[in-house]
C-alpha cells in the first residue's frame, strides 16, 4: 500500500520543451507599451486651464469642471487590440510598439499645436510580473517602477526555499502575440550582463522543485497512505474484539 511514487511530472510546470523558435535571446532596452496596457496621462502647462481639454477626469457631480477639487481622478486609457487609444483632442492614436520617451514626444509634438511648451507625463498602470513553483511566496506582483531586475523579482516572492533549482528558473513572455521561453542559469554571474536581467510586464518566472523535494513529497504521501491504511485495519479489530 504504501508503493506510490511521486516523480517531477507531478509537480513541474510546463514540462514539455518548448519548440526551438519559441526561444528568447534578447530584451529591448526599454518598456515597450503592447495592447491591453493601461496607461495614465496627465498634461500640464503655466496656465492649468489650457490643458483641461487634454486631461480626461472623473468627477462627482458636485465638482467644478474648471477648478477640479481633491475627489477627482485621472482617465486611464486602455490600449486596444489594435494598439490604439483615443486621446481628448488628439483622437485615436496608435501607440503600441512605443516606449514612453517615444510617446511622450509624439505627445507633446501633437499637443505644441494647441498648447505652448506642455509637460507630458505617462505612467504604466498594470506593469505585472507572476512567480511561480518553488518560492516561499508565490504570486503575482504590480511593479511601481517601469523595469524590475531578476533578483527584484525573486525578492518579492521572498527568495527561492530551499528546494528550488537555481540552475534551470523558466522565463515566459509574450513577444509579438507569441509566447517565448528561456531558461536562467542564477548560480552563474553571467545571469547579470544576461538580456534577460530585467524582466518585462506580464513576465512569468517558475522555479522548478529539486529532486529533494520531488522525494520528500513522495515520503509525506507513502506515510499519508500508510497511516490512512493503519486506522482501517485499527477499525476493523476493533469491530471483531467487539463482536
Amino acid at each position: 500500500m504504501a508503493t506510490s511514487c511521486t516523480t517531477s511530472k507531478d509537480f513541474v510546470y510546463f514540462q514539455d520543451r518548448p519548440l526551438s523558435e519559441g526561444y528568447l535571446n534578447s530584451t529591448p532596452e526599454q518598456l515597450i507599451y503592447k495592447p491591453d496596457d493601461i496607461l495614465m496621462i496627465t498634461v500640464s502647462a503655466e496656465d492649468p486651464k489650457v490643458v483641461q481639454p487634454f486631461n480626461l477626469m472623473i468627477v462627482s457631480e458636485s465638482d467644478d469642471l474648471v477648478n477640479v477639487t481633491g475627489n477627482a481622478r485621472m482617465q486611464t486609457y486602455l490600449i486596444d487590440y489594435n494598439g490604439n487609444i483615443e486621446f481628448p483632442v488628439l483622437g485615436t492614436l496608435h501607440i503600441a510598439g512605443m516606449t514612453r520617451i517615444q510617446l511622450t514626444e509624439m505627445l507633446k509634438n501633437k499637443i505644441s499645436e494647441h498648447v505652448k511648451d506642455p509637460i507630458v507625463n505617462i505612467r504604466l498602470l498594470n506593469f505585472t510580473i507572476t512567480v511561480l513553483g518553488e518560492v516561499s511566496d508565490p504570486g503575482t506582483f504590480t511593479i511601481q517602477n517601469e523595469r524590475i531586475s531578476l533578483p527584484e523579482a525573486l525578492g518579492l516572492a521572498n527568495d527561492l526555499t530551499i528546494y528550488g533549482k537555481r540552475k534551470n528558473l523558466l522565463l515566459i513572455r509574450e513577444v509579438d502575440g507569441q509566447k517565448k521561453f528561456a531558461k536562467i542559469d542564477l548560480t552563474s554571474v553571467n545571469a547579470v550582463s544576461s538580456p534577460l536581467y530585467y524582466l518585462q510586464q506580464n513576465d512569468v518566472l517558475i522555479v522548478e522543485p529539486n529532486n529533494a523535494r520531488v522525494r520528500s513529497a513522495n515520503y509525506n504521501q507513502n506515510n499519508a497512505i500508510l497511516i490512512s491504511a493503519i486506522g482501517t485495519l485499527t477499525t476493523i479489530v476493533a469491530v471483531f474484539l467487539i463482536k
